[in-house]
Formats: C-alpha cells, structure tokens, sequence
C-alpha cells in the first residue's frame, strides 16, 4: 500500500490541466476589463465631457481597491473554497460593467468603475492560484506561470476587442455594456469547473516538508508576523515598486529619446509579448533548478536591464531591452505564489497570497508617481531607472534572507 492518495485519474491527472485553463481564461477577462479604460479614455472623454484626470482617476481607485479585495477574497476562498468566490467574482465583475456603462456622472463611474471592477477584479488572483497549487505535486512552477500568463494575454485579447466594439457601434457605452455581458457569458460556466484539489488519505504520513511548513491552526497574525512572510511580501512590494514606473514611463521615455510615437508604442507591446515567454520559461526553470535560486536570479537581471535603459537611444536598444526586461518581470511574477506554497500550509495560501498581493499593489501604485515626480523635478527620466534600479537591487537583497524551503520527498501528496 502506498502513502500516495488513490484518486480517479482524470482526478488527479488530466483535470488539473482544466483546473489551470480556468484561471487562465478567468485571470484574462479580469484583468482585460479592468485595462481595457485605456480604450475607452478617449471615447468617454469626447462624448461626456469628463476630464482625462478623472476618468483615469478610476484606475488608481482600481489599483487600491484590488490590493484590500485582493486580500479580503483571499481569505474567504480558504474558508468557502475557490468556486464560490469566483462565482461571486465573475457575478459582479458582469454587472460593475453594465452599471459603469449606464451612469451620467463621473463620480458615480469612478465608483463604479473603480470599486466595483477592482474588487471583482481582485477575486480571481489569490484563489486561483492557491487551488492551481493544491493540484499539483509536480510542474507546480509551470502550471501556475500558466495560470499567470493567461492574466498577461489580456492585454492582447480584451483590449483588441473593446477597440473593435467602441468602432463598430460607435458608442462606448454599448461597447462596455457587451463586454460586461461577455464577462458573465465566459465567466459563470468557466467559473463551474472550479474543484477543491483531491485530499490525501487521512492515515498519510505528513512528510518533510508538510511538518515544516506553518500549521493550519497557526493565528493569523502569526502568519504575517513570520520570516517567511515578511520576506516574501517586502521582496514582492519593491520587486513590483522597481519594474512598474519603468513600464509605466517606458513609452513616454522612448519619446523623450526620439522615438516617434508610434515605434514608441511597440516597444510596451514587445515587452507584453515577452512576458508571455518570460513566465513558460521561469516556470520551468523553477521547478527545474529550484524556485528561489531563479527568483533571486530574475530579480537581478531586472535591476540590471532597468539601469542599462538609462544608455538606450535606439529603437533596436529599447528593443532588445524590452525582450529582457519583460520576459523577466513576467517571469518572476508567479514564483512569489510557489513560493508562498513551499512555507504554507494549502489552507491558508488564499489569505497569504492575498496579503502579499495587497502589498504588491502598493508598490505598482508608487512607481508611476516617482517617475512623474523625479521627470517633474529634473526634467528627464534618468533618475526614475537609477532609482528603480536601486529598488531592484534592494528586492534581491531581501529575497537572500528567505528561510531555507523545506525539501520534500519526490511524489508525496500534500494534506488538503
């Protein structure tokens, strides 16, 4: 007899692969309504009279809101399981987008807009990624980088897609009215397929690792008090403060260059592309060589890409740069969860990933401002990549403090 759980193949087999395209698919039409205001800036702005500032105020509620739901449906998917949450995700997700679309003032959308869609929004992140990682004991790097690359596509699919709308029916609000409707459409039954993982046997021996990592009954408090914790979260804060003003600038900086505007545009493209790439690649890595040594490796390639922007002044460099640099902020973005799956226990990883991610959105928050804050005080970019770099560098600093990952026997289930 084997200390392996006896499960339906298709249990533990095939179905965990429908378990990563649901986040996937879920992850892309989430975040793909949330950006795709950039499309609708314009057309909401010509036809409402609403300012520019305004209507864009909406994304920084967005940003806000996303950190403390993120954490709020975190913890409530480790209590009610996974399912239920993004049930209630996608629910509201449909609707803050057939109600933005109705509204006549700009307060009621930046509520709508802002509240609504962030908080749904931020109901998929932490729970899929925590059941994608109850699933698997092997290729955990990969499935999860998979979930995560879904949420990257939506860039490429949703915002193609709102622009095709608003042309076609030359109305933004029928066009958002559509893509709210198209969320309920692709959201509710993909949001079915949502399964618990498959338990251990209650008579398996916990292994290694299991006995290492914090015990289910540990108080919550304890939890974010930890090493681990506190290491995971602050590394992920100022990995996402470094990397999110660089982006955020890139295409203004190409400008100030001397890129037209339009070449300037296809660098952000080409850094989405690559980030594509980026996360299938670091996944595998990880589960190849280890999740922390690749980590702290990206984590180093990303303060080093963002200081040689500072010597860019081609298009084929800002190129080149752009393939590096979004491969690898891509990249490592998924490990911080297999991280967090490695030093804790399968029950509370919702609350955890949702407390990282809370402090995640804080940092993506901080980089755009100091970027606009260091352009307005010297008048060029330079001091916006040295700092981020900076940043960077104080990022793989604080991931060589992480606690030993316990080791596991190759094969053991975890318990549910």
């Amino acid at each position: 007899m084997t200390n392996v759980a006896v499960e339906d193949p298709d249990m533990t087999g095939s179905y965990r692969w429908v378990i990563v395209f649901a986040g996937a698919l879920m992850g892309c039409v989430a975040v793909g309504t949330m950006f795709s205001l950039a499309i609708f800036l314009e057309p909401v702005a010509k036809t409402t009279g609403w300012s520019h500032a305004g209507i864009s105020s909406a994304m920084a509620v967005n940003f806000i809101v996303m950190g403390l739901g993120g954490f709020m449906w975190g913890a409530a998917s480790d209590r009610y399981g996974a399912r239920v949450v993004v049930l209630l995700g996608s629910v509201l997700l449909g609707l803050a987008l057939v109600l933005a679309s109705q509204v006549e003032s700009l307060l009621a959308f930046q509520l709508v807009y802002g509240c609504l869609v962030g908080l749904s929004a931020s109901a998929f992140f932490a729970p899929m990624i925590a059941v994608t990682m109850g699933w698997f004991d092997t290729h955990r790097s990969l499935a999860v980088s998979l979930v995560s690359a879904g949420m990257g596509m939506a860039p490429m699919t949703i915002s193609p897609f709102a622009r095709w709308l608003i042309t076609a029916y030359d109305d933004w609000r029928m066009a958002m009215f559509v893509i709210g409707v198209g969320a309920w459409i692709l959201l509710l039954p993909t949001a079915l397929l949502v399964r618990r993982p498959p338990a251990a046997p209650a008579n398996a021996p916990v292994g290694a690792a299991t006995a290492s990592r914090m015990k289910e009954t540990t108080p919550l408090g304890k939890v974010l008090r930890s090493p681990q914790f506190l290491v995971l979260a602050f590394t992920f804060f100022a990995c996402c403060a470094a990397h999110s003003g660089p982006i955020f600038h890139m295409v203004s900086y190409a400008m100030f260059c001397g890129i037209a505007p339009m070449s300037a545009v296809t660098i952000y493209s080409v850094e989405g592309a690559a980030g594509l790439g980026g996360r299938i690649l670091y996944g595998v890595l990880a589960d190849r060589l280890g999740v922390k040594p690749v980590l702290i490796g990206g984590l180093l390639i990303q303060a080093a890409v963002i200081s040689a922007y500072t010597m860019a002044g081609s298009l084929t460099e800002f190129y080149m740069l752009a393939i590096i640099f979004g491969g690898t902020y891509g990249g490592v973005m998924p490990l911080y969860a297999v991280l967090a799956g490695e030093y804790f226990a399968p029950r509370m990883l919702g609350t955890v990933l949702g407390a990282a991610s809370m402090l995640s959105s804080i940092g993506m928050a901080f980089g755009p401002l100091a970027g606009g804050w260091a352009f307005d005080q010297f008048n060029n970019y330079n001091w916006l990549f040295i700092g981020s770099a900076l940043v960077g560098l104080g990022a793989v600093l604080i991931a060589l403090a992480f606690p030993p990952i316990p080791q596991q026997p190759r094969g053991e289930l975890q318990p549910a």
